[in-house]
């Protein structure tokens, strides 16, 4: 019998999907089980489908969720789609298609071809973030939030109404808490003085989720703010276009009141120290003071925070950010104009461009000063792009003589009006440049810091400020509060209306709020966002209650929230939905969360460090806070896959267009590497098909141009690249599943090297593991059937098959997929070579190969005459004895030469081995009738015979 994968494949796909072969248990009394959870990160469902790339993580996760269904474990292994956001409306505003028909077909896409590659997915728990019946509960978290404060005190977030409570007993004069800057104090009697509307303001300055004037970044082209990780290099991800810096009016949300429990969390997880890292830099929590000085001749003052206060009196200049409030209020006449071009110029830029590019130096003098809190000396402020609004006061004391950038400032506008010369309080040379070191000095030209240094100049600079009322200690992250709002149609809508301007939540019964119909997904003539082209919106969906775009509350009409939630909204949960997928009431009941509790092994892109990964662990410190989450942390276990690369080819065409070069000519020629699309091109011999390539509707403008070929064939240049379809480098799965099947993909995917490793594709290798599995199949069966017997296996096809069981195990358990697929492979080879076709070997290696090869191993399974599935039979168990050495192969040497080899048991003594192999017919013909000087023996080592 031959290895059709085909059918073997589309067969064990059809019995998985019909008999719910994976579909985890329902936690009960009943289900004694340990329960395991893994997880992929959430895929967005593009037009473009898979490429090879993407399944490479999915693959791990499968093969440690069916081991550990093998192991006995319950084991939730769901898959859903993150079908919000950005590509899918903008892909409707170019073809006027509606995002949900286009998401829905490239779902249906997804799952085409992720069920061709035979993924354990429990199906029946799929979730779609733009399906109400899912955001239905993201609306309710969001009012979760809102209803929520976050009390330093207890260092947790609780229900708004313990707050309320404070306020109508003892006003917020004892209430430590996250909330809005300058705060004004109120006592009992206040607040019950004020009014209902009055008292929504106060309310809003601490929830945990807000309404504020932020700094965003604002995308014209595209009508919509973009997280920071939605733009490179100033330009949008998505088209490339020009980015701006604006204040906007936008939902918030206080992730800064976890940035000390987001930061001490990191010590508690199982992720690799690069993404640890990432995270910790991106909180970037420092230690220091805030100093406040007063604008000279003006009732305002600048605030600043400095992890160095010991260099007070180093201050050179101060710095503000463009975008500071201050700059328009303190800007001279005379500096108008040259501050409003800079403050212009910077809106181009995003805050990540301007952090990364430490070169350029700019900035402008406002014209205004602030005076030395201790000296009262006049300090000249100026604006620059190396000071973010975002980061800190969004104002710098500058010390030049101690910091990099603030000397290179200094340096670059020396002799400038505005810039006075650097003051040096070291006692170090700064001529060349500053002494940004802490140790090894003593403050000179400090005042009262004189002769101290970092630690103690410190202190005493604080309990200064303090005594003058002019600056406190504190502890300053860099992590700023998250805005919330998007201007786009395809996103969940807010639960929120408007009484007097005021945001009010719609009540729970009323959701889910569904995104209704509009004709036109661009922003509205007047700037209002795509909402406001409704006309109708559906509230309750069971009862079909249809109103205006006006909620309709008893009499009054109130307007309704037009911005949408950001693509990361859903997906800040979605983890906790896969464990009650249908239930209508609550996100997950109680039973199931306490069962399963968290995700076990998370698996995914290092793209998603500061974003998704921080928001979600921010969402589930919140649910836990309110009693909705059993866990501070949602992924013990986080694994980053490297990066699949594609193979790249490439022509050479001449600067005047009318010539191609095959790669071996080019030398010394000037030239413009074109890409080619890999179905132009023999993958093995790198070989262009020239009329393939002039067929193509890529390449018309080139079916006239010459072809210069080398030993008469055009050879492609390669070059390993990102696998992306603008580099025509991009391998379809579903090509590889039609030739060779889905389990050799799986195991070539595996065989490419270490999962955490990037790795270039290239399909000339899969032949090997194809030919692998064919060596397999061979085995059990020859041309007329299944060929397993009963007989006792000797102790070498043992050996091979424990050596296999360990390492296989051993291998899943630490993650080292690669060297898994290596040993199968010297299994497979040691055991034909055996002429092995044993019962008590073949059956194990069925179970054993099934993580990675689960097709085959079912169709092996069954022949070795067993019905129903492999998946649960318990993976076999390593046992040592079959792997301890009862005999030896000795080199025998004369006089350090060796001669011959003989094989004795390992438990003879010194003087046995001796006897025996001076008995031996071959060491009388060394010796020929002599008798050695000495006779030298290790046991399990050497013999040696000397003179």
């Amino acid at each position: 019998m031959k290895y059709f994968h085909e059918k073997i494949e589309a067969k064990w796909q059809q019995y998985w999907a019909q008999n719910q072969t994976f579909k985890a248990q329902e936690p009960n009394a009943q289900n004694p089980l340990p329960k395991y959870y893994v997880l992929d990160m959430f895929p967005y469902p593009s037009g473009a489908g898979l490429h090879v790339g993407h399944p490479l993580g999915y693959i791990a996760s499968d093969i440690v969720a069916r081991y550990k269904r093998h192991q006995g474990f319950n084991v939730l292994h769901p898959q859903g789609y993150d079908s919000f956001g950005l590509p899918a409306e903008q892909y409707a505003i170019q073809t006027g298609q509606h995002p949900e028909k286009t998401t829905r077909e490239n779902i249906a896409r997804y799952r085409e071809q992720l069920d061709r590659i035979g993924f354990s997915f429990d199906w029946g728990r799929e979730v779609r973030t733009s399906n109400p019946d899912y955001y239905k509960h993201t609306q309710w978290i969001f009012i979760q939030l809102f209803e929520s404060w976050y009390n330093k005190v207890t260092d947790k977030a609780e229900s708004i109404c313990t707050l309320l409570q404070e306020f109508e007993k003892n006003g917020n004069l004892n209430v430590t808490a996250v909330c809005d800057d300058n705060i004004v104090p109120f006592s009992a009697a206040d607040w019950n003085a004020f009014s209902s509307e009055h008292q929504q303001k106060i309310l809003l300055q601490y929830r945990l989720t807000y309404l504020a004037e932020t700094e965003v970044n604002w995308c014209p082209a595209l009508g919509t703010v973009l997280a920071n990780d939605e733009i490179i290099n100033g330009l949008s991800e998505r088209g490339s276009h020009p980015v701006i810096r604006k204040k906007m009016t936008q939902w918030s949300m206080r992730i800064s009141a976890y940035a000390e429990r987001l930061l001490q969390g990191l010590n508690e997880i199982d992720w690799s120290e690069s993404i640890k890292e990432s995270q910790r830099n991106w909180i970037g929590k420092s230690v220091g003071a805030t100093v406040t000085f007063q604008v000279s001749g003006s009732k305002f003052q600048v605030e600043v925070f400095t992890t160095r206060p010991d260099t007070i009196f180093g201050v050179t200049f101060m710095t503000l950010a463009p975008e500071h409030e201050l700059v328009s209020q303190i800007t001279s006449a005379e500096q108008k104009a040259s501050v409003d071009a800079y403050v212009d110029a910077t809106a181009k830029r995003s805050e990540r461009e301007r952090m990364a590019d430490v070169k350029t130096i700019s900035g402008v003098f406002t014209g205004a000063y602030v005076e030395h809190p201790f000296t009262q000396e006049l300090i000249p402020v100026w604006i620059g792009d190396y000071v973010l609004a975002g980061y800190g006061t969004g104002a710098v004391m500058a010390v030049p003589c101690g910091d990099e950038r603030d000397y290179a400032f200094a340096n670059f506008f020396k002799g400038t009006f505005g810039m006075p010369e650097i003051k040096n309080i070291f006692n170090q040379d700064i001529s060349e440049a500053a002494y940004s070191e802490k140790g090894g000095i003593e403050l000179v030209n400090s005042d009262f810091l004189n002769g101290l240094d970092y630690k103690n100049g410190t202190k005493k600079a604080i309990e200064a400020l303090e005594n003058i009322s002019a600056g406190n200690a504190k502890v300053n992250y860099r992590l700023r509060d998250a805005v919330f709002s998007r201007q786009r149609y395809w996103g969940e809508p807010f639960p929120v209306y408007y009484v007097n301007g005021l945001p009010q939540m719609i009540d729970k019964k009323y959701l889910p709020i569904a995104l209704p119909e509009v004709e036109k997904y661009l922003p509205t003539e007047d700037g209002q966002p795509p909402l406001g082209n409704a006309t109708v919106w559906a509230w309750d969906v069971e009862k079909a209650g249809v109103v205006s775009c006006e909620l309709i509350d008893n009499v009054n009409v109130f307007p309704l929230e037009l911005n949408t939630m950001p693509g990361w909204a859903g997906s800040s949960w979605y983890w906790m939905r896969y464990m009650d997928a249908q239930n209508e009431n609550n996100f997950a009941s109680e039973e199931a969360l306490k069962y399963w509790e968290s995700v076990d092994l998370y698996i995914g892109g290092s793209e998603h460090a500061t974003g998704h990964l921080l928001y979600s662990r921010f969402w589930n410190k919140f649910l836990k806070d309110r009693g909705y989450a059993p866990t501070e942390e949602p992924f013990k276990k986080l694994i980053n896959q490297g990066m699949i690369l594609g193979m790249s080819a490439f022509v050479y065409r001449s600067e005047d267009a009318k010539t191609l070069y095959s790669k071996g000519l080019i030398q010394g020629k000037t030239v413009h590497a074109i890409h080619v699309d890999l179905s132009c091109i023999n993958d093995i011999t790198n070989e262009l098909d020239i009329e393939k390539f002039k067929a193509h509707p890529l390449y018309a403008a080139y079916r006239e141009v010459d072809f210069l070929l080398e030993n008469d064939k055009f050879i492609v240049g390669r070059e390993v690249e990102k696998m992306s379809k603008s580099k025509f480098n991009v391998v379809n799965p579903d090509d590889i599943c039609n030739e060779y099947g889905a389990d050799t993909l799986r195991l070539y995917e595996m065989f490419l090297g270490p999962l955490e490793q990037a790795k270039p594709w290239n399909t000339a290798g899969i032949t090997g593991v194809y030919g692998f599995l064919k060596k397999l199949w061979r085995l059990y069966f020859d041309d007329h059937g299944v060929i397993v017997v009963n007989d006792e296996p000797t102790a070498e096809m043992y050996k091979s098959l424990h050596k296999t069981i360990k390492k296989v195990t051993e291998d899943i358990e630490n993650f080292s997929f690669n060297t898994s697929v290596s040993q199968f492979m010297i299994c497979v080879n040691e055991l034909q070579q055996l002429k092995c076709n044993h019962r008590a070997i073949l059956e194990p290696l069925a179970i054993s190969v099934s993580p990675y090869a689960p097709h085959i191993a079912e169709e092996l399974w069954n022949a070795l005459g067993y019905e129903g599935s492999v998946s649960r039979v318990p993976f076999p168990k390593f046992e040592e004895k079959y792997l301890v050495e009862s005999e030896k192969e000795y080199p025998v040497s004369f006089n350090g030469k060796m001669r011959f080899t003989i094989t004795l048991p390992l438990d003879l003594t010194a003087t046995q081995i001796e006897e025996i192999v001076m008995a031996d017919e071959r060491t009388q013909a060394q010796l020929q009738g002599r008798t050695p000087n000495k006779v030298i023996i290790v046991p399990g080592k050497i013999i040696n015979l000397v003179g």
